[in-house]
């Protein structure tokens, strides 16, 4: 019988094309190594699950001096823990090693593979007229939210005027960003880390169709018109449009540069105002704008405006006209603005550390509108003057930032510390004095993040990030405790009519 060493080596290396019986055993090693304590995040064939893959192809951004203190230390506000204490210096070089060493062969995901995973389970639901045009339950459908529950892979759906679960259903395993809603709220996409694609009814509670589109799936936008779905892939190096009715396959974009060269898409969202997606590169120094191009009955034609950049953009943020993205790299000392109209950057932004725009919000503040970030490095969140870009103030927090939200009918914002010996807290922040007004510790020692507001920004509903963890209601005003919902790791819960209306203090 073989030896527990030996399995778990040899299944590895049988995903990769390599005979385990060809190995010397300072490689046996590092293969077990990699088993033991990456394969469960990053996949057994390093093509990623909950975390990225890990393959050169996908490292091209970091240095292995990089990757080795990333290992070493965890990766701030994620879910990449620190091996320091768990590996000796010589056993997380040999990781790093692997990581870097190419596979034989990295499977390919092209057209026939996506057809092939493609299905419709209720095609009488796939027309937005379909059975019925009225929720089959009773709570005003524009304040329900779905949290997802990363704890056992299900998505809530909770009514927001009861705070009472409607109805809960399994997910593909590890959605990644938020579900996104057609303008109306009828239906919602999610996106799960391994490429799958779901359409849900949010009025018959059911899955309509699935495909999947990738190996390793960033996220996903629907157009303004609730026509297409494009999804953002890290591996292969695509983005894919579909057909939002029912998931069928439109056109495989490769994002490549005129030299041949491949990028991992970081983000894509939809610009409604300006009928396009916008996508940000993970390994270029480009943004792209993409409009479709249907005007032929023959077949659909996306249409890629390539922005040169100065910095690489790792994630984004519109302002409130969809002219202008505010943009930063995760290795970048400051931000950028970029016109989209002009295609040029108008502004450098102070930004140090590593600011979350993708979290980022805005609010009418004296005669302008201001920007406000956490920060994903830095005690920091930094207000910026959208009028002129300028700084207008930095406040200290007691720990680094990943959310951050706020309503048009809340005199307050709120964001989390997340990581840190203080992430059990969450701060307030008066939206008219850009102060901490009060600090809240609703489970001291267990972490929370992320606030979504109802409809009408009456209460804030924090999650407590834990396998047992749970949904606390507030009254948005008071600031007090009003109902606790036990959840399995609730890690985000997003509002039907704040995401359709697109709220300005929630993320786009």
């Amino acid at each position: 019988m073989l030896s527990k060493k030996v399995a778990l080596v040899t299944i590895f290396l049988s995903t990769v094309g390599i005979n385990a019986a060809t190995l010397n055993a300072s490689e046996a090693d590092q293969a077990t190594l990699f088993q033991q304590n990456c394969a469960a995040c990053h996949g057994a064939d390093r093509l990623g699950l909950l975390g990225p893959a890990l393959l050169p192809e996908n490292l091209k951004r970091v240095r292995k001096n990089q990757a080795i203190a990333s290992i070493t230390n965890g990766l701030p506000a994620t879910q990449m823990p620190a091996f320091g204490e768990v590996l000796k210096p010589n056993e997380i070089k040999s990781l790093v090693d692997l990581i870097y060493t190419p596979l034989l062969k990295v499977p390919g995901w092209d057209e026939q593979t996506i057809k092939a995973h493609h299905v419709i389970y209720k095609p009488e639901l796939v027309e937005g007229n379909a059975q019925t045009a009225s929720p089959i339950y009773d709570a005003d459908p524009l304040n329900v939210f779905l949290v997802v529950e990363a704890g056992d892979h299900h998505v809530s759906v909770l009514n927001g005027d009861t705070f009472e679960t409607i109805h809960r259903f399994k997910s593909r395993y590890a959605l990644h960003g938020g579900p996104k809603y057609t303008s109306d709220g009828r239906f919602v996409y999610f996106a799960s880390r391994d490429g799958w694609v779901t359409k849900y009814d949010m009025y018959n509670l059911q899955v309509v169709a699935e495909t999947r589109v990738g190996i390793n799936a960033r996220n996903l936008a629907v157009s303004g018109d609730d026509k297409y779905v494009l999804v953002g892939n890290y591996l292969p190096h695509t983005l894919v449009l579909l057909d939002a009715t029912d998931l069928s396959l439109m056109k495989i974009i490769p994002v490549t540069d005129e030299q041949g060269n491949s990028s991992r898409v970081s983000a894509v969202y939809s610009a409604p105002p300006r009928q396009s997606f916008v996508a940000a590169l993970k390994d270029f120094k480009q943004v792209w704008e993409i409009r479709v191009d249907d005007s032929s009955s023959d077949a659909v034609k996306p249409v890629v405006d390539r922005i040169q950049l100065d910095d690489y953009l790792d994630d984004f943020f519109f302002d409130q006209q969809y002219e202008n993205i505010m943009g930063a790299a995760r290795n970048a000392k400051n931000g950028q603005v970029f016109n989209l109209t002009g295609q040029k950057k108008v502004a450098d932004l102070d930004l140090t550390g590593m600011p979350h725009l993708g979290s980022g919000i805005t609010w009418a503040y004296k005669d302008t509108v201001v920007l406000a970030t956490p920060n994903l490095k830095e005690h920091t969140v930094t207000f910026i003057d959208t009028k002129n870009w300028k700084t207008i103030k930095k406040i200290e927090t007691l720990g680094p930032g990943f959310f951050m939200r706020s309503h048009e009918n809340s005199r307050y914002a709120w964001v989390d510390v997340f990581v840190g010996p203080n992430k059990d807290v969450m701060h307030i922040i008066d939206k008219t004095t850009l102060e901490i007004v009060k600090t809240l510790k609703p489970v001291p020692g267990k972490t929370s993040g992320h606030i979504e507001f109802t409809r009408d920004g009456r209460f804030a509903l924090l999650s407590i990030w834990e396998m047992d963890g749970e949904l606390i209601v507030y009254d948005a005003e008071t600031l007090e405790e009003v109902k606790h919902l036990p959840m399995k790791k609730p890690v985000g819960k997003y509002n039907v009519y704040n995401k359709i209306t697109r709220s300005e203090g929630t993320s786009h």
